[in-house]
């Protein structure tokens, strides 16, 4: 892979707590006191400042759990050592919040450090179903979320929805897509939701306590795509979609490659750089990261997390150098999620290798099967390759 002797453009932050766990998470988090909380700020802190030199961040990324439930105090402890270490000013900042623990005064102090992009985890506006998903926020907490952040200046932020939630209908998410482009946020991702082993919901499937219904879940895709599309949103990934700030594409220009992308303004500059095979530091207990080559795991657990940082020494709990084949395999199974799948010169830059020649029968295999599309230039998924990316990119793993 091509990596310059730069510093790191990208950083995720995990925070781990949640008021309740959700029945569909299988993230690590917990609900957890406030002692525990006021600690890992500290230990935070410690983190940021052992990788602080390496880093240069045009986006930053606070993800969860539910980091907008650090209350003022240890909200204003981080980003004050963030400013410390230079590490403010970050072209895209986002904070994942949920819309239960959502203040003008959070607002105010997050517009204040720069944050600029909110995605907020919506997942539904039917109140039983909001129940059915272990959510705290009512709909109406997530109206009056929106209109908080919008008052406080916030001009980029997403919406979180869920669909082929167990007991919901066509028409309740039809509902629910209404409402959430009545709102006119700049980005929507909407996943399907997943049954992860140890959670609630995979139990009850279990247990026969309700089906899946496959089709259904497909119409549900279809439905999402046409009416975000039609709502004036550009699909640039399989579950995300955002605007353009004027009517003319934004092309973006990602360092790590010299690949210019041509995505809407309002897409998510972080997640992208994930889906293109970008180098990324991860802190916070559980996170991942990949710096120079190296991907590394943070120890799935707070209080050992912390143990290690009050020693010192940063909490990883393992690292791992990838063989280029095998990093380049990945590289193509996450680029091929976002529409403009791969084109061949890109791939070649990022990753040594030229798609042609290692995954030749992969991509044949595809494009038979009307799941992907092979020109001279460039191989990607169609509209409904798309719908079973995972699939198509497990073939791609080496």
């Amino acid at each position: 892979m091509v990596m310059s002797a730069e510093n790191i453009q990208n950083l995720y932050v995990h925070v781990p707590f949640c008021a309740q766990k959700c029945a569909y998470c299988a993230f690590y988090s917990e609900a957890s006191s406030g002692e525990l909380i006021n600690r890992y700020s500290q230990d935070l802190v410690r983190e940021i400042e052992i990788v602080a030199d390496d880093l240069n961040p045009k986006t930053i990324f606070f993800g969860g759990g539910t980091p907008s439930l650090l209350n003022l105090r240890q909200w204003e402890q981080i980003l004050r050592a963030m400013e410390k270490c230079n590490l403010l000013g970050a072209e895209e900042f986002t904070v994942e919040c949920n819309p239960a623990t959502v203040s003008a005064d959070k607002a105010k102090l997050f517009r204040d450090f720069g944050i600029n992009r909110i995605s907020m985890g919506v997942q539904s506006l039917d109140e039983k179903l909001l129940d059915r998903l272990g959510r705290i926020h009512s709909r109406e907490m997530v109206f009056k979320s929106f209109d908080i952040l919008r008052n406080s200046g916030f001009e980029n932020i997403n919406l979180d929805l869920m669909f082929a939630i167990p007991s919901q209908t066509m028409e309740i998410w039809r509902a629910t897509l209404n409402e959430a482009m009545a709102m006119q946020s700049e980005h929507l991702s909407s996943y399907e939701v997943i049954y992860e082993d140890d959670t609630p919901l995979y139990e009850q499937l279990k247990a026969g306590e309700f089906s899946v219904d496959e089709n259904l879940a497909c119409e549900m895709y279809e439905e999402l795509i046409s009416r975000a599309t039609n709502g004036g949103f550009h699909q640039y990934e399989i579950a995300n979609f955002a605007r353009n700030k004027s009517k003319v594409g934004a092309s973006v220009v990602l360092d790590f490659g010299h690949e210019t992308l041509d995505i809407p303004s309002r897409a998510c500059r972080h997640n992208v750089n994930y889906w293109r095979g970008g180098s990324f530091y991860g802190l916070g207990p559980s996170a991942t990261g990949y710096v120079r080559g190296v991907r590394t795991k943070n120890w799935s657990n707070t209080q050992l997390y912390c143990e290690q940082l009050e020693k010192g020494k940063r909490a990883i709990e393992s690292s791992e150098e990838l063989p280029p084949l095998r990093r380049a395999g990945e590289i193509a199974a996450f680029g091929l999620r976002m529409n403009a799948g791969w084109p061949f010169a890109d791939f070649k830059r990022a990753t040594d290798f030229d798609l042609r020649n290692e995954w030749e029968g992969e991509m044949n295999q595809l494009t038979e099967r009307g799941w992907a599309s092979l020109d001279a230039e460039k191989f990607q998924l169609t509209h409904q390759g798309l719908r079973f990316a995972d699939s198509a990119a497990e073939l791609f793993l080496r």
